[in-house]
């Protein structure tokens, strides 16, 4: 299978000469789920704008299907990967909910007629109709957030990256975000999103990179990755509590020895009824 997506021994700097990538290389599956795991500063905002096209790396290479994306094709890589950042009041700069999510769309210079469907498609789909004409930075820190996912939407992007998406979520808009990524997933989007939410990572990823100073220092399932307790230490996360909670139940002979850690408390409950 080709990759959708891939990024060639990247590399940038910003103004203080520091690199923040250097020599990133990594392949992108149609339907992965990816959690992009690492402390601050070690280069996962910028590997995403690099893959978006607001950057432009000093060096390497991004291939969309196989195909090297020069200037030209830069704007074909911005329609097909889509991205939403950490803080929503980066993104939105329109005075109302649904010109902000019409304004991906008119730049398409797509028919009139489209551009409303789809931002009434991607309104429903965040469930923010009554907000449509609503000022978008008089809205809640996890409205905003709805606000700037149904950007991404309204442009049908096949491959979206979340930029820690629950930075500023209370639990309920934390719910609602998983199940909208669940959706997400099951139509068939590529996502990839960076966290510092372990146990979120290991619940929902079906694969996991880990970056630390500017490179890809692990990358494998969620299961391996966050078991090697060195690539955790020079990274600076911390084991999902699942994990933990498994080793006391293993060592105490209460779970059979052979079974792989469930990934979510439901699984770990089936497996202890069956027990």
């Amino acid at each position: 299978m080709q990759p959708i997506l891939q990024a060639k021994d990247l590399r940038f700097c910003y103004d203080s000469g520091a690199p923040a990538l250097d020599g990133v290389s990594l392949d992108v599956y149609a339907g992965e789920r990816i959690a992009v795991l690492g402390p601050n500063g070690a280069g996962k905002s910028t590997f995403f704008l690099c893959l978006n096209g607001v950057l432009a790396p000093e060096s390497g290479q991004i291939l969309l299907d196989g195909k090297p994306v020069d200037r030209k094709a830069r704007k074909k890589l911005c329609e097909r990967v889509g991205i939403v950042f950490q803080n929503a009041d980066d993104q939105i700069i329109a005075s109302t909910v649904a010109a902000e999510v019409s304004f991906g769309p008119m730049n398409l210079r797509l028919p009139r007629d489209e551009v409303a469907r789809r931002v009434d498609h991607a309104l429903d789909y965040m469930e923010l109709q009554p907000f449509r004409a609503r000022p978008p930075h008089d809205l809640s820190g996890g409205e905003k957030k709805r606000v700037s996912i149904a950007d991404i939407l309204a442009m049908q992007s096949e491959i979206l990256l979340f930029d820690e998406p629950a930075a500023s979520l209370d639990p309920t808009g934390e719910e609602r975000l998983e199940r909208v990524l669940a959706r997400l997933s099951d139509e068939g989007r590529t996502l990839l999103i960076s966290t510092h939410d372990m146990d979120f990572a290991f619940r929902w990823a079906t694969r996991a990179v880990v970056f630390c100073a500017g490179r890809v220092l692990a990358d494998g399932t969620p299961q391996a990755v966050l078991a090697d307790a060195d690539v955790l230490r020079r990274a600076h996360l911390r084991r999902p509590l699942l994990m933990e909670v498994w080793d006391t139940l293993r060592a105490r002979d209460l779970v059979p020895p052979d079974a792989a850690c469930p990934r979510s408390p439901d699984a770990l409950a089936r497996l202890l009824d069956e027990k």
